[in-house]
């Protein structure tokens, strides 16, 4: 497990879990900045933008999502963390595990794929080396891969969002090929269009973390060429999310936070 997964696995993941079952409010149960401990959040998801301190007005950067309800389970089924659950699998639909656009943002509907699934061949078109493609596009054969749901949109500031859930078998498989083959934690292995070389995102390791959600993420270091790019990797029980957001001149590390930890709450 990467060193930036930081899970106590005796937290008492189901109360919490249990919790945010209900209708909430993304949009202000923002963690970013992990001052706010799991027995809170569900007081703050019942409050309005305007009475969470630190959230009256968006001038910190951060964007304005809908909001959502965690899609329903099926009848008798676990959670992707409860104990009778050990393959860590998500029984919900996984395109409704999606992260929504922000309010605002014109959606990439390519994303949307064929009924809401997207090709194999179009994750991997985010990378542009051709070798790239082919050696990671034979690693997901190899691993089993399932489906991939996925979103994309862009907002008035010019931040290119895409999201991208891999669906495997298992939780361990998804351990293995992302830690071993995609995502280890100096270097992404593989470069995304866009982008060049990237860093261990050392701001974002202070980040509060969301419970049974491994997250390693990158920034592209210095000196980037017309836009920069950032992208996180999160291991979330038998699915692999994907984010990456890129901007001309700098992609803002605030909104790639938000997204990223609104995205592992919605797997969690």
């Amino acid at each position: 497990m990467a060193p930036d997964a930081g899970v106590d696995p005796s937290a008492s993941v189901p109360k919490a879990r249990r919790l945010l079952r209900g209708a909430l409010r993304w949009g202000a149960a923002l963690l970013v900045f992990g001052v706010l401990g799991g027995g809170s959040a569900y007081g703050i998801a019942q409050m309005e933008r305007t009475d969470v301190p630190g959230l009256a007005t968006e001038s910190d950067g951060r964007w304005d999502y809908p909001t959502i309800t965690l899609p329903p389970l099926p009848s008798g089924s676990p959670g992707p963390f409860d104990e009778a659950n050990p393959a860590g699998t998500h029984h919900a639909d996984l395109r409704a595990l999606v992260l929504p656009a922000p309010e605002g943002a014109v959606e990439d509907k390519a994303l949307r794929g064929d009924d809401g699934w997207l090709a194999a061949k179009d994750f991997l078109s985010q990378y542009p080396a051709k070798a790239h493609r082919d050696e990671l596009g034979q690693k997901l054969v190899d691993h089993g891969l399932r489906h991939i749901a996925a979103r994309g949109w862009t907002t008035a500031d010019g931040t290119r969002t895409r999201i991208y859930l891999l669906r495997f078998g298992t939780a361990e498989v998804v351990e293995q090929l992302t830690t071993a083959d995609i995502a280890p934690l100096g270097a992404p292995s593989y470069t995304v269009r866009g982008g060049g070389d990237a860093d261990f995102d050392e701001e974002f390791a202070k980040v509060k973390r969301v419970p049974e959600i491994t997250r390693i993420a990158y920034t592209e270091a210095k000196p980037y060429g017309a836009e920069q790019v950032r992208q996180a990797y999160l291991i979330a029980g038998d699915v692999l999310a994907v984010v990456v957001q890129s901007r001309k001149g700098e992609a803002l590390s605030v909104p790639f936070q938000q997204t990223v930890v609104l995205q592992s709450q919605l797997l969690g």
